[in-house]
């Protein structure tokens, strides 16, 4: 088969379709341990909003190059694909879309829609996610919407519930009025915003002429204030600790507390515990037995304990309040306040702290656990697990698990009217939405059971991911066999939200660690250095990308960077990888018209050979056992009764500096990629571009031209067609987990067996520091040569009649290994290497008179003059130019010299001299 005259990206669309077909990523869940181990990886199921953005395309590259590694070095890989359905952005979407409410229609026909939604969505993002040429096992994906699925979620809920570990309670809950909904912790985005410090008194009980000044950000919650509290230390407040203060406006009487966790220094050190502002609110209601009032409803406005202020939003309210404490006297000062406000990380808004009836995980009886497991977890990169164990650490609140929305998995729970018993569903009826059915009577005997019509956190569903694709409470045996699995590969996004609750759910649940590693990535910054948002205008989408430059070239962008860190994202990279593959495309095609298939099956079966008997000797043996050689495409040597052992033997200096640094290449390839570090791919470029194409293929095509047929000429073509086989297809295999479309098509083309099932072979025999440094000095050379070439104007093939080579004795053995090389890349007919320094003179070669001058003042004699001065030696022309030269014609100075031209002599000829590259003393002359 032959190459197409230019790289076309294509081609791309018909290989994925060959993967697809053909099921080359297929996970094996017989496969025998032994001869392939598993290597499972729990993907992160995105949103199926139907679009792929930039940060999927990194993410989902790194994890493809791991998979297509481990797979490539003969590991049984399940790379599943998962969609994590439930949640706010499809209710809100279905709203849009149908211009409805959720309140509008039936409960089930909403959910309805957005099960249509989703499914549209998913197929597009399927689409995307193959464009990239991501080796996804499609036999194992899974979609946290599917009967299957809410199963296990629910029976997951279930078993904790059993155990303790899940419960429902009335507790405070960060709450968001916009999604009318309840969030965790681990959910809440910081925003900063500027606000007010606002200075108020609380007049003493006691005495109202004397007050406490406090100062606060919030004064809308004054109607929920349930208690003062001063640090103890402080002694400003020593004697009103124990004492009471009116609330202004609201006229109710709060008790002041002595507590040591008041910053004295901020604000007035008076701090007014409202329920519930922030989280420390809720830890002083606890800690000192205070009253619950709620002044803020879901809805986000006052509540009837704020009197007149009922019904008002949070802000309208706000303002009204602080015009009257003005009013009364109570207002003393505003001072400008920089906040960082806990708002919802889907829509951004400011969260409130509300009291209500929630599910909850029991987070902090599993925190020892949780820890015990992150420790035991292997991280890349390493520092990230600082945030997980400082997330452990600070933890103070249960994880709430209950949300007030349609489209999520049901709690499969039901209430009783009569006597308040919680019934929850059996496991063998699951999955059940309560809401639809409920086929249990209450141990009182009541039929009429109320349903739980709160859904599961999104969370829920996705933190037992590496749990359901190893068939948890779906078949022991394949679950036991493959559980935990080996890695995580995700966001520092989601550290606190995904990796946290995994492991909370896989120590409960398993009483294990759910992967032994985890690789944590980074986000994709745009151009302009910003994180990439619609409202910046810096989004850049992948099918932007690939319609022009095609998924490689993406994916070389994405393999460029640093596991853990964000990545800045420039078109110039894209270009730059682009333009690699067409030079790459370039010089495989000019290989494979010197390399017949003929030639290349005999390569192969020489490198089997090798792979399957390692000799350590110093040089390689080729062995071609039992194999036809035909003599019209390689050397007869192969033949010949007299070579018993059968060998070739590749001795070109050329060949050994190029095969060393492949072998060498490899084996950081191979290191690298084992450790994470996919900007290894900076080396196969570099490798490819500057040694292969630049250099080693210029330095053998004159014996892959060569005509002669005799037998050490036909040997030498046949070394440099093994050599070059041998070298593209070791970076086509090292290349495979990185650009699989292209190093398939190439690969195809070069009959190379297994691609993406075999990495290449480290072939220690041939790493050879002292052959590379041979090698080093030949490319410089020829490097050299060719520059003087390039800069004369001169063709490249353009022979050289006489060229010598004045060297040290550092170098002058090993250009003599390199002499024929060096003639036959750069054409010379006579190459000689000389021990020695040349005898090189800078002599005049030419004068050319001034004319202008010396016609006006010698007049009838200005010919003579002519002729003297340009014949004149180097003394007369030195005085001439210093102090004068006194002639039979008068006086001539530098001003009758119009121009001198200077050239090298070599023992009486002219020649002309270059150094070369990083060989100190090295001169070549060229005559």
């Amino acid at each position: 088969m032959e190459m197409d005259k230019e790289y076309n990206i294509t081609i791309e669309k018909e290989i994925q379709k060959k993967w697809l077909k053909e099921k080359i990523y297929k996970f094996n869940e017989n496969e025998d341990r032994e001869k392939r181990p598993p290597y499972i990886i729990d993907t992160p199921p995105p949103y199926p909003t139907g679009k792929m953005h930039l940060g999927h395309g990194l993410n989902w590259t790194y994890m493809d190059i791991i998979a297509r590694f481990k797979r490539m070095n003969n590991y049984n890989v399940m790379f599943p694909q998962g969609w994590d359905c439930h949640g706010l952005p499809t209710e809100v979407k279905v709203e849009e879309i149908h211009g409805i409410t959720k309140t509008d229609i039936d409960r089930q026909k909403f959910r309805e829609l957005c099960i249509e939604l989703t499914n549209e969505n998913i197929e597009k993002m399927r689409e995307q996610i193959n464009s990239l040429g991501i080796s996804i096992d499609w036999d194992n994906e899974y979609i946290t919407m599917s009967p299957e699925y809410v199963r296990k979620s629910q029976l997951a809920f279930i078993k904790m519930y059993k155990d303790n570990l899940v419960y429902r309670g009335k507790h405070p809950v960060n709450w968001c009025p916009r999604c009318q909904t309840a969030i965790a912790f681990a959910e809440v985005d910081y925003i900063n915003r500027n606000s007010y410090l606002n200075h108020i008194k609380f007049p003493y009980v006691e005495d109202e002429n004397k007050y406490l000044e406090i100062a606060t950000s919030r004064p809308e919650l004054m109607a929920a204030c349930v208690g003062i509290v001063v640090n103890s230390k402080d002694e400003r407040y020593k004697d009103i600790i124990g004492k009471y203060v009116k609330v202004p406006l609201f006229n109710s009487e709060v008790k002041v507390y002595g507590d040591n966790d008041v910053e004295m220094d901020f604000g007035t050190g008076v701090v007014m515990v409202c329920t519930f502002g922030d989280k420390t609110d809720v830890i002083w209601v606890n800690r000192h037995n205070l009253e619950v009032k709620e002044a803020i409803n879901e809805k986000g406005e006052l509540t009837d304990i704020c009197g007149k202020y009922a019904g008002l939003p949070t802000e309208e309210a706000k303002k009204q309040i602080i015009e009257d404490l003005k009013k009364e006297g109570y207002l003393i000062e505003q001072k400008p306040l920089e906040q960082n406000v806990g708002g919802c990380w889907r829509c951004k808004t400011p969260i409130e702290i509300i009291v209500g009836d929630q599910w909850f995980v029991n987070v902090k009886d599993l925190l020892d656990k949780v820890e015990k497991a992150t420790n035991e977890i292997k991280w890349t990169p390493e520092h990230m697990k600082s945030r997980l164990l400082k997330w452990i650490s600070d933890m103070g609140w249960d994880w709430c698990i209950s949300r007030q929305r349609l489209f999520a998995t049901p709690i499969p729970v039901w209430y009783c009217k009569k006597c308040g018993e919680i019934i929850v569903a059996k496991e063998e009826d699951l999955p059940i939405d309560p809401t639809k059915q409920c086929p249990y009577t209450c141990s009182c005997g009541n039929t009429d059971l109320t349903p739980e019509t709160d859904v599961l956190d999104t969370w829920m569903d996705s933190s037992i991911t590496p749990m359901a694709i190893t068939k948890w409470e779906e078949n022991n045996e394949i679950f036991n066999k493959f559980y935990p699995v080996q890695l995580r590969p995700q966001g520092h996004d989601i550290i606190r939200t995904w990796a946290f609750y995994t492991i909370i759910k896989s120590v409960a649940l398993t009483d294990k660690k759910p992967w032994n590693e985890i690789v944590i990535n980074g986000m994709v910054f745009g151009e302009d250095g910003y994180k990439m948002s619609k409202s910046r205008g810096n989004v850049v989408e992948p099918l932007e990308i690939t319609k022009d430059y095609g998924a490689d070239a993406l994916r070389l962008w994405a393999s460029n960077s640093t596991i853990g860190n964000d990545v800045p994202f420039a078109w110039k990279e894209v270009d730059y990888g682009y333009r690699f593959l067409r030079k790459f495309w370039n010089a495989s095609r000019f290989a494979k018209m010197n390399l017949d298939n003929e030639v290349i099956e005999v390569i192969k079966n020489i490198n089997k050979n090798i792979e399957n008997n390692n000799n350590n000797n110093n040089k390689i043996k080729l062995r071609v056992d039992g194999l036809t050689i035909s003599l019209n495409d390689v050397c007869s040597c192969c033949n010949n009764e007299e070579k018993k052992d059968n060998t070739i033997k590749i001795d070109n200096f050329v060949d050994l500096w190029i095969l060393s640094k492949l072998n060498k290449l490899i084996k950081k390839v191979t290191n690298d990629l084992e450790n994470y570090k996919f900007n290894t791919i900076n080396d196969i470029i570099k490798f490819v571009w500057n040694d292969l194409c630049d250099n080693y293929i210029e330095m053998v095509k004159y014996r892959l031209y060569n005509k002669d047929n005799g037998e050490e000429a036909k040997l030498s073509k046949f070394n440099a067609q093994y050599t070059l086989y041998t070298v593209i297809t070791n970076i086509l295999k090292i290349m495979t987990p990185f650009t699989p479309h292209f190093c398939d098509a190439v690969g195809e083309i070069y009959k190379i067996d297994n691609l993406h099932h075999s990495w290449s072979f480290i072939n220690e025999t041939l790493i050879n520091n002292k052959n590379e440094e041979i090698g080093e000095i030949a490319k410089n050379t020829i490097a050299s040569i060719r520059r003087y070439k390039s800069n004369k104007g001169m063709p490249l093939n353009k022979p050289l009649n006489y060229v010598e080579i004045y060297t040290n004795n550092d170098y002058y053995d090993d250009l003599l290994k390199v002499v024929n090389d060096i003639r036959g890349t750069l054409n010379i007919n006579e190459l000689k290497i000389i021990n020695g320094k040349p005898n090189l003179e800078n002599k005049i070669s030419e004068i050319t008179p001034n004319k202008s001058k010396i016609g006006p003042e010698f007049k009838q004699h200005s010919r003579e003059v002519m002729e003297f001065v340009k014949n004149a030696n180097e003394e007369i022309i030195e005085k001439m130019l210093n102090e004068g030269y006194n002639s039979k014609y008068g006086l001539l100075t530098k001003e009758h010299i119009k121009e001198i031209k200077r050239a090298l002599y070599n023992n009486g000829e002219p020649v002309e001299s270059i150094d070369i590259d990083n060989l100190i003393d090295t001169i070549c002359v060229i005559q």
